[in-house]
C-alpha cells in the first residue's frame, strides 16, 4: 500500500532525529513531496536527503529547536536516546533527550503553531497486565525510558489541552526495517541477521517464549503521516500490527530467510524482561486509519532475503 505523502505535499516539515533510523525514513519518504527540514546531532555523510535542510543540533538546545520550527507546518519529533538498557545506564541523559528534548519541542512548536507527533513507546506500559495491550492499560513504566516517555506522552496531552497545540503521541512498539542496527527486541532481527549471514549459532536470550509485536518501519511512517493529518489532537495511539511471535520463531524465520545452518541457542534471560507483548491498534485504526500493511514473513524476506 503506498504511503500517503499527498496529505503534507507542499508543507514545511521538520523530522527531528532525522538522520536516525525512524526518523530518516520519514525524512526521505517526504523530501520528494514537502519542504523538509532535518534536524540532528550528526547530519553528515549522505544521512540528510539531497533535497532537505540539514540543521546540526540537539533537541536539549532549545534555541536551536525553536530556529529550526520557525516556519514550520508539521513537526514529527523521532530524536532521542533509544532502549532501556542506555536509560538504565545513563537516566540523566535519557530524561533530558527524551523528557526535556521532547518538551523544547511541544514548546517550539506552540510559537510556531505548528502540528507535532512525538514518538513515544510501548514502554510506557511496563510490565502488561493483560494483552493485547490497548491505550487505556494502566501506565507503570519500569525503566527511566519508559518514564521519560510516559513524561512527552503526558506533556503531549497537556500542551494540546492547556495550549490548543495540535499534538499527537504515537506509542510505538518493536519496530524493524531497513537501517537499523542493534537495540532491544526490535534491533534483534538485525542480530540474527548477522548471526545466521555468517552460519554461527543464533542467541536467543531466555526461553524464547517471550512474545513482542514487530512492526515494519514503513507502516511506523503511514501512522505518522495519519497522525500528523487526522482530528486527533491530545490523543495517544499505539502503533503496531496486532500480531504476536515468540522469539524463538523469529530467531527460526531468520535462519530459514537466509537458509543457514545457524543453531539456535539459549543464554541467560534479561533480568526484569516482560513475558508477552502485543498492541491493540483498533484506535488508531478506527481514529487514525491506520493498517498495518507489512506481513512479519514479507518484512524479513525484504530485510534479510541475501547473505550480507
Amino acid at each position: 500500500m503506498a504511503i500517503p505523502t499527498e496529505r503534507l505535499a507542499g508543507d514545511h516539515v521538520l523530522v527531528t532525529g532525522g538522520t536516525g533510523f525512524i526518523g530518516g525514513h520519514l525524512a526521505r519518504t517526504l523530501a520528494p513531496h514537502a519542504d523538509v527540514t532535518v534536524l540532528d546531532r550528526d547530519t553528515g555523510g549522505d544521512a540528510v536527503p539531497d533535497n532537505a535542510t540539514a540543521v546540526e543540533a540537539d533537541v536539549r538546545d532549545a534555541d536551536a529547536v525553536a530556529a529550526a520550527t520557525t516556519g514550520v507546518d508539521v513537526v514529527f519529533h523521532q530524536a532521542g536516546m533509544v532502549g532501556v538498557p542506555a536509560s538504565v545506564g545513563d537516566p540523566v541523559e535519557s530524561h533530558t533527550t527524551n523528557a526535556t528534548g521532547t518538551l523544547n519541542v511541544l514548546e517550539a512548536a506552540r510559537e510556531a503553531d505548528a502540528t507535532v507527533v512525538v514518538a513515544s513507546s510501548a514502554a510506557v506500559y511496563g510490565r502488561p497486565e493483560y494483552t493485547p495491550i490497548d491505550e487505556g492499560h494502566p501506565l507503570d513504566p519500569t525503566s527511566p525510558y519508559g518514564l521519560d516517555k510516559l513524561a512527552a506522552d503526558h506533556y503531549v496531552h497537556l500542551y494540546a489541552d492547556l495550549y490548543g497545540l495540535d499534538a499527537v503521541a504515537l506509542r510505538y512498539f518493536n519496530v524493524y526495517g531497513p537501517g537499523q542496527t542493534g537495540g532491544d527486541y526490535a534491533g534483534v532481527i538485525d542480530v540474527f541477521r548477522d548471526q545466521a549471514s555468517r552460519d554461527a549459532d543464533i542467541t536467543v536470550e531466555g526461553d524464547g517464549t517471550q512474545t513482542r509485536d514487530f512492526v515494519h518501519v514503513d507502516d511506523v511512517v503511514r501512522a505518522n503521516l495519519r497522525a500528523a493529518t487526522a482530528d486527533a489532537s491530545g490523543r495517544s495511539y499505539n502503533v503496531g500490527t496486532g500480531d504476536a511471535v515468540t522469539i524463538r520463531r523469529l530467531a527460526e524465520r531468520v535462519r530459514d530467510a537466509l537458509d543457514a545452518d545457524s543453531d539456535i541457542v539459549h543464554t541467560d534471560p534479561v533480568a526484569g524482561d516482560i513475558d508477552e507483548s502485543v498492541a491493540d491498534v483498533s484506535r488508531a485504526r478506527a481514529e487514525l486509519g491506520y493498517e498495518p500493511t507489512v506481513e512479519l514473513g514479507e518484512g524479513l524476506a525484504d530485510l534479510v532475503g541475501g547473505r550480507a
